[in-house]
């Protein structure tokens, strides 16, 4: 079947995309894949100036999934403007930008950057972030805080559709999606890494230099299906599942669950080429289980 799905004004040939974070800018996977076969590329979070992140150590192993504080380290919106969309295949596939700032103005500033662009079709909200000590994660866990942020950033995005990145670190995570719904989100995507340590016994230390960082991997895909599972029963606008993807039968069970799309973001790691060769693995999945149509699949989880 045709493996194409809407996000709202997002149109996507399949629904595989990058996560944030995880594919740098793009331009670094080309030798493993074609980047214009994917659903859409989501950049690293970019900021008003460039940031330099958190110091090393940065990442740290843990069984089923890994930790990080890289802190959003970025070239800065303009630099990117300059040097990396150009050379991107926005015209075939959506490029999608992750903003992120520590003051809601900052974020409506970014959205005037990017709203006029033609080489970006859509903006990423990142008020989920939680290995950054300011900023992020503070927008994130308050209703009141996330609506303020979105409002403003739909204020100045033009026509570009907004998708708000959900933190799963909060008490109901119904109650933010249902929030930025009512502010004017586009999209919702979630979840964001859950907030985790690791420590060494021999140096008596953290395994992290800032000490805390965000667990992602296989680890959390359970978190993650339970919480998009409540979001897609909660909102009515599209959903975009995360969270510990590693094959194609994990992405069905996202879109089993509610989701309209998934993106792929540590399986990269260990695999820089997984999300290209996801694209064939879903579509042999699909075939094999005789799904014909999206619509019908998705969100078609009896309990």
């Amino acid at each position: 079947m045709d493996l194409g799905v809407t996000l709202g004004a997002l149109r996507l040939k399949n629904p595989i995309m990058t996560a944030s974070g995880t594919f740098g800018y793009g331009l670094e996977f080309t030798s493993y894949g074609r980047l214009e076969e994917l659903g859409a590329i989501v950049v690293k979070g970019l900021s008003l100036q460039p940031r330099k992140g958190n110091p090393m150590p940065r990442i740290a192993e843990t069984p089923c999934g890994m930790l990080n504080a890289i802190g959003l380290q970025n070239i800065g919106v303009e630099k990117f403007l300059q040097e990396k969309l150009p050379r991107l295949p926005w015209k075939e596939t959506p490029v999608v930008v992750n903003l992120y700032a520590q003051k809601a103005e900052e974020f409506a500033d970014l959205a005037a950057v990017l709203g006029s662009e033609p080489g970006v079709g859509a903006l990423e909200v990142n008020i989920s972030c939680p290995n950054v000590r300011q900023g992020g994660l503070q927008f994130g866990q308050n209703p009141d805080a996330a609506v303020r942020v979105v409002e403003m950033v739909k204020k100045n995005a033009g026509q570009k559709p907004v998708i708000v990145k959900l933190s799963p670190n909060v008490a109901d995570i119904k109650v933010i999606a249902g929030a930025v719904e009512s502010a004017g989100a586009d999209i919702i995507s979630l979840i964001n890494t859950i907030g985790g340590m690791a420590v060494d016994i021999r140096t008596r230390k953290p395994c992290l230099a800032n000490a805390f960082g965000g667990l992602s991997g296989p680890a959390i895909k359970p978190v993650a299906l339970k919480m998009v599972y409540e979001v897609c029963s909660t909102v009515k606008i599209p959903v975009i599942g995360l969270g510990g993807i590693t094959s194609a039968r994990d992405i069905l069970e996202f879109i089993l669950v509610g989701a309209s799309a998934v993106q792929i973001g540590t399986a990269t790691f260990t695999r820089p080429d997984k999300v290209f060769t996801l694209v064939n693995e879903l579509r042999e999945l699909v075939t094999q289980l005789e799904i014909e149509d999206w619509a019908r699949f998705r969100g078609s989880l009896e309990t």
